[in-house]
């Protein structure tokens, strides 16, 4: 892992800096799906209740949907591909300006579509936990282009019980390696073989619960299991206990526990949990150490306001591996299982060269170059 400079000419860390071959696709990741503009409310004592006002401690406004996903795997340092449409209303340009320019993502494979006003979330955060009201219209349908998807390394599918997504299996034929989540099952099948393009994927990262009402096991850890025979690799998200997984493959299993923070919006969260493990896949570390490193990229960015722009960077991580180790009496064996960061951190000089975009109140004012 070595540094070099993003697309604005800042430092960054290039986690495959070692990998890196002249042959290699211009691309580190390519995702697809929505995004949405996120308005978040933080600060809430309780739940809104029927009838009553509401007020709020705090407020963000960020990219959010695939943008989520699409900000946490360019914070990492790869280079990150993303297929959407934009709405062409100011919340749309400010998403793709926050994306392009902000986070240096290749939008060249998606699209402005004129007249289509941009989906919108409104999420409010308390007790840990989130409640979401979205809204938002299908983009009319877009001719396939000529090169679709783009050639990467890698692709992250949101699966959806029942459909099948074309460019999957084109992905995979060209030696993509598809990682995937899923969402809820609203049929309440939660039939493994709906999710026909598992077939194609390299892993699958379900939460507990889905991957428990997939299989019909009766623990995830035993989930995680059964899940093996339908793909190589199974992540199961345990919330705040942690994350499990096995390789079919090595027969290699792990568990790592989750890292105990003060959650101020834990919206995004499982996205940047499965950039993590991306990006640890892709440079080629064991199956523990990316588990390590996924759980705590999420647990960085449930302390910041909203989903895409919460997402940490390097220099991010670099500041929480001084400061645990700096604590007296910390666990040694806590501090053992990171001590894989120490060789891949960018130094005190560097941690933090420039401030990372975070959710802001409202969009529209210091608007960057």
């Amino acid at each position: 892992m070595s540094d070099g400079e993003d697309h604005r000419g800042r430092p960054q860390v290039d986690p495959l800096a070692a990998l890196r071959t002249p042959q290699d696709p211009p691309r580190d990741v390519y995702l697809t799906g929505t995004v949405f503009l996120d308005i978040i409310f933080t600060g809430l004592d309780s739940a809104p209740v029927r009838g009553t006002e509401s007020w709020a401690r705090g407020m963000g406004s960020s990219p959010g949907g695939v943008a989520n996903m699409a900000t946490a795997l360019a914070r990492l340092g790869l280079r990150t591909s993303l297929a959407a449409a934009f709405g062409d209303d100011i919340y749309g340009e400010y998403c793709w300006d926050a994306l392009a320019q902000g986070e240096g993502i290749d939008l060249s494979a998606s699209r402005t579509v004129p007249g289509w006003h941009s989906p919108v979330t409104v999420s409010m955060a308390y007790e840990g936990e989130r409640t979401m009201v979205s809204h938002g219209h299908e983009p009319p349908p877009e001719e396939p282009a000529p090169e679709c998807p783009p050639h990467a390394r890698a692709a992250v599918a949101s699966l959806t019980p029942g459909e099948r997504a074309p460019w999957i299996a084109q992905a995979a034929r060209r030696g993509t390696r598809v990682f995937a989540d899923v969402g809820w099952d609203d049929t309440g099948t939660w039939d493994l073989a709906g999710l026909a393009d598992l077939e194609h994927c390299e892993a699958f990262l379900p939460n507990a619960e889905e991957a428990m009402r997939y299989t019909g096991a009766d623990c995830p850890r035993a989930a995680a299991h059964a899940l093996t025979e339908h793909v190589p690799l199974a992540v199961v998200t345990l919330g705040a206990d942690g994350a499990y997984a096995v390789d079919r493959r090595t027969g290699e299993t792990a568990e790592v526990p989750a890292i105990a923070v003060e959650a101020l919006d834990p919206t995004g969260a499982g996205d940047v949990f499965v950039a993590g493990f991306v990006t640890g896949t892709l440079a080629g570390w064991p199956l523990a150490d990316r588990l390590a490193f996924a759980g705590l990229t999420a647990a960085l960015s449930v302390q910041e306001f909203g989903g895409s722009l919460s997402a940490p960077g390097w220099s991010e991580i670099a500041a929480w591996w001084r400061t645990v180790q700096s604590v007296e009496e910390q666990d040694p064996e806590a501090l053992s299982r990171y001590a894989f960061l120490a060789g891949m951190l960018p130094g005190r000089a560097e941690s933090r060269p420039w401030p990372l975009r975070r959710a802001v109140p409202t969009i529209g004012f210091g608007r960057s170059a």
